[in-house]
């Protein structure tokens, strides 16, 4: 059996204990948090995983594009046990890649430039250092993810995040194949201070379970 599938049946078992002490103190509160660390965490894709153009994925450079932004530093009643199981297995079946892929690179973004995510007319959210969202290249970007639609990043087989579409970059070239991240999102694939980096990127599919703090309302 492959290691990352052994490594997967592993974290289920952390997880179904977690889910019974939750149970049998009758909250559950860590049960959600250990199904949304899913989202929060870099998962690995297998020490034997290839990328493959077949499976959507295309190598790209990224950098951190020091141009466009101002930087501000970085602050580097209780379910049955079998329900409570039930919901974290379909949280984990929500976010995976799929589809063709486009070439791009990314940076990643803070401070004012949060505010006034342009894929809704009107909104008093916005996204935070710790939310899992990007913008795209506002003019010239054929083909580019769609506001709301997620995608996978990956800096090798062992760092992939997703991140939800929510804004437009008026600063990114035009005809760029660019996504600006944030940085909750940009840190699980580097350090903030990384210059340049060879990463892979490709659509996936929407969660099953939301979190709007990470991704914005749900439309």
């Amino acid at each position: 059996m492959p290691r990352f599938v052994l490594a997967a049946f592993s974290f289920l078992a952390v997880v179904y204990v977690a889910a019974a002490l939750d149970v049998a103190s009758g909250t559950g509160s860590s049960v959600r948090a250990i199904a949304k660390s899913k989202y929060t965490t870099a998962h690995s894709l297998g020490d034997s995983y290839t990328f493959d153009a077949r499976d959507g994925w295309q190598s790209f450079n990224a950098s951190d594009l020091a141009y466009k932004y101002r930087r501000a530093k970085p602050n580097s009643a209780p379910p049955k046990n079998q329900g409570v199981v039930s919901k974290l297995l379909a949280a984990f079946a929500g976010l995976g890649g799929i589809g063709e892929a486009n070439k791009a690179i990314i940076t990643w973004y803070t401070g004012h430039d949060l505010e006034n995510p342009s894929c809704w007319p009107n909104t008093k959210w916005k996204p935070t250092d710790k939310s899992f969202c990007c913008a795209t290249t506002l003019v010239g970007w054929k083909n580019k993810p769609k506001c709301f639609d997620f995608v996978e990043v990956c800096n090798g087989h062992s760092k992939c995040t997703f991140c939800r579409i929510v804004d437009t970059c008026a600063g990114c070239a035009k005809a760029s194949h660019h996504l600006d991240m944030t940085q909750a999102a940009f840190t699980q694939l580097a350090s903030l201070d990384e210059g340049l980096l060879t990463v892979q990127m490709r659509p996936a599919t929407q969660p099953k379970e939301w979190h709007e703090d990470l991704w914005g309302p749900e439309v």
